[in-house]
C-alpha cells in the first residue's frame, strides 16, 4: 500500500482532474489532501476484501495532480512512522 514504487506515475497523459463542487475556490489544498486519504482509505478497503486496487486508481491520478510531491513523501513517511494526523 505505501511501496514508493507502486506510487509512481504510470507512462502515458492523464488528463486534468474533474471539478469537484465538494471544493469550488482555487485553493486546492484540501482537495489534494481528501483524494490522497480517499486513495489510502480506499486501497486499505480493498485489500481488506481480497480485491484488486484498480478502483483506488481514480483518487492516486487525482492527488498526484494536484498535490505538490514534497506533501506526498512527507504524508507517505509519516504513514510509515505511524504519526500521520488523518484518519485512513
Amino acid at each position: 500500500m505505501l511501496d514508493i514504487e507502486s506510487q509512481k506515475s504510470p507512462k502515458g497523459r492523464w488528463p486534468t482532474p474533474p471539478f469537484d463542487p465538494r471544493f469550488p475556490n482555487q485553493n486546492q489544498t484540501r482537495n489534494c489532501y481528501q483524494n490522497f486519504l480517499d486513495y489510502h482509505r480506499c486501497v486499505r478497503k480493498m485489500n481488506q476484501r481480497g480485491k484488486g486496487t484498480q478502483p483506488c486508481e481514480y483518487y492516486f491520478r487525482v492527488f498526484r495532480s494536484l498535490c505538490p510531491r514534497s506533501w506526498v513523501q512527507r504524508w507517505t513517511e509519516q504513514i510509515q512512522e505511524g504519526t500521520f494526523a488523518g484518519k485512513i
